[in-house]
């Protein structure tokens, strides 16, 4: 590990180790590339970067041009704090306390579950089967954790009324939180409850989305670290089958759909074909299955007869 900075120096020299070398920009991040691949992480040199470029205050293209640029004892302390952090698996983005989602940046924390690709699927075939309402409609996204889906959904339909709900009220706290930083406050409400129990029996929306929890209960343990151990595990279990929660959606979905009113929700990597099931056992029709960026089936859409 580079030498341990100490109290940041009124003029902070460079630090150099004993044969003098000064510990650079491009020298640091070899030097935890590495070793975050020998410890098995399969993104080495990026979380190199970001978290290098999270302790100097900067871009990853800051990083390319000051490559040669010695670090100060003040600065190499601080990426020191930085990798002990992810040497024990803590996430990135929790690292950071922040994420991308749909070209958004979001604040996350281990309140919420951390915003994947994969689910700006949802949000695509959301928007995509609801086109012919473009102008209004109204949204339900169950499970919202840091609330990514209702927000990316209402910045692309501002004139849509959303409304956002989470069990957890330290997610929906978080929820909030990104809700007004989005600044999407005029058309997103953020409630709490499980699942419709957070709104009313005479709600109805065109649209119903939700992320909901889909890890099989035997399979929590078999998780890599960084989720397994800092990731909820509310929004993480599933129950036996890992559709507990997914199942409690189908059966009261229609409840609260206009005619044609569009369900979607994301599942796991092989789920989709029990999801498509339940929607069809519980009277959908016009079933539908959406791949992400690696071709799996992430999204199952199913419409309430008219």
């Amino acid at each position: 590990m580079p030498p341990p900075g100490g109290h940041p120096q009124r003029h902070a020299k460079p630090v150099t180790d004993s044969s003098l070398e000064p510990w650079s920009i491009k020298r640091v991040l070899a030097w935890a590339s590495d070793d975050f691949r020998r410890r098995g992480n399969p993104s080495a040199r990026l979380d190199a970067e970001l978290l290098l470029a999270e302790a100097l205050g900067c871009d990853r293209i800051k990083l390319i041009l000051d490559s040669a640029r010695p670090l100060a004892e003040g600065e190499l302390g601080r990426y020191r704090t930085l990798i002990k952090r992810r040497r024990v698996g803590e996430p990135v983005a929790y690292i950071l306390g922040r994420r991308e989602f749909f070209a958004l940046p979001l604040r996350v924390d281990r309140r919420v579950l951390i915003p994947r690709p994969d689910t700006e699927v949802l949000v695509e075939s959301a928007l995509r089967e609801t086109h012919d309402r473009n102008l209004y409609g109204r949204m339900l996204d169950l499970c919202t954790g840091s609330g990514c889906v209702a927000i990316a959904f209402a910045k692309a339909r501002p004139t849509w009324r959303v409304v956002a709900a989470d069990l957890s009220a330290e997610a929906a706290a978080l929820a909030r939180e990104n809700v007004q930083r989005a600044g999407v406050a005029h058309n997103v409400a953020v409630l709490e409850g499980d699942l419709f129990a957070a709104v009313s029996d005479r709600s109805c929306f065109e649209l119903i989305t939700a992320n909901p929890p889909y890890i099989p209960s035997g399979e929590i343990e078999s998780l890599d670290a960084d989720v397994r151990d800092f990731e909820p595990r509310l929004a993480l279990d599933g129950g036996a089958d890992g559709l507990s929660i997914t199942r409690r959606i189908v059966q009261n979905a229609a409840r609260y759909l206009s005619p044609g009113g569009l369900l979607a929700l994301e599942g796991g990597f092989d789920q989709a074909p029990a999801v498509a099931g339940l929607l069809a056992d519980s009277g959908f029709g016009e079933i539908a299955r959406a791949k992400d960026l690696a071709g799996i089936e992430r999204v199952v859409l199913g419409r309430k007869p008219r």
